[in-house]
């Protein structure tokens, strides 16, 4: 379910001795296509190499993605699940929630992570263990990527799955059948928070999902830019649906109102045909579907599925 870049450079003893060792467990290193290696940035190629001699099984399981996403989602959850458990006795952060008048109770955050943990073991850890007996183990190269080619390739996947999402996202809220029946749950909570991040259907869930493996193949990613862009995309998503304008969150930290951040997406559940994308701006402006964060959230219920 993964595509690597087929470049490689001659690897250190101890690394070929552990590729020799990985050929009997059907792996092979892969011929070199890429400058020589006093001729290429080799910042990251200690750690890729220490990933090879020590962690080639784990790397190489068709369940290392889910692992990462789902621990993703959690780690990053937790820390704006205790802000909003704590509430107005964090003044600090408190004063920067969008909508200070609804906070999540714990029976929401709680029923947000069964889902997410729900859809996870009878979809998609099934669904990977089917790739992995189907798709062979894909071929581990030898070489790091450099830090500019990680980067490059960490952007372009995301604004690929910006754009894709953008469109998907559109079509299902203009068809009143396609949202009904997929993308609904999403917008139990016009208030978002922490955990709804994956308050997602199966069906919806498992669409990212496709794309999330699928756009690395179209784009010849390395295995260590895979990895670092599913950790990304999966803290970008949380910081979506935190509820919190925070000063250091992309939002504000990228110029020129070019990242949505938790304020497009907050006012995209309180007026669900406005900010579809899920991450950048431009497609919004593009299309006139941008809308700006209000000081009105109050006038907005409380209610489950607000559309």
């Amino acid at each position: 379910m993964h595509c690597f870049i087929r470049a490689a450079r001659p690897p250190s003893t101890a690394v070929a001795s552990q590729g020799a060792q990985g050929e009997a467990r059907m792996w092979n290193s892969t011929s070199s296509l890429l400058p020589p290696p006093e001729s290429r940035d080799l910042f990251l190629q200690p750690l890729w190499d220490h990933i090879l001699l020590h962690h080639r099984a784990l790397v190489s399981s068709p369940f290392l993605p889910v692992l990462l996403a789902f621990s993703s989602y959690v780690l990053f959850s937790l820390p704006f699940a205790v802000l909003d458990l704590l509430g107005e006795r964090a003044p600090v952060f408190h004063r920067h929630k969008i909508q200070k008048g609804r906070r999540p109770t714990p029976r929401m955050m709680a029923a947000s992570f069964c889902r997410a943990a729900y859809n996870h073991l009878v979809f998609v850890v099934p669904a990977a263990l089917v790739g992995g007996l189907v798709v062979p183990p894909p071929t581990l190269p030898d070489s790091a990527p450099t830090v500019r080619e990680l980067l490059a390739g960490l952007l372009a996947t995301l604004l690929v799955f910006d754009t894709q999402y953008y469109v998907w996202h559109v079509v299902h809220h203009r068809n009143r059948h396609l949202y009904r029946w997929v993308h609904a749950l999403h917008h139990d909570y016009v208030a978002p928070f922490s955990w709804a991040a994956e308050h997602l259907s199966a069906v919806e869930l498992m669409t990212l999902g496709f794309w999330g493996n699928l756009d690395p193949i179209l784009l010849h990613c390395h295995p260590l830019t895979i990895w670092a862009t599913t950790v990304v995309s999966i803290w970008l998503s949380v910081e979506d649906h935190i509820g919190y304008d925070l000063p250091w969150t992309l939002n504000r930290l990228v110029p020129l109102g070019l990242f949505g951040g938790a304020p497009a997406h907050d006012m995209h559940h309180q007026k669900p045909n406005s900010n579809f994308a899920p991450f950048f701006c431009h497609w919004d402006r593009i299309f006139g579907t941008a809308a700006s964060l209000e000081t009105e959230t109050d006038k907005i219920p409380w209610r489950k599925g607000n559309f």
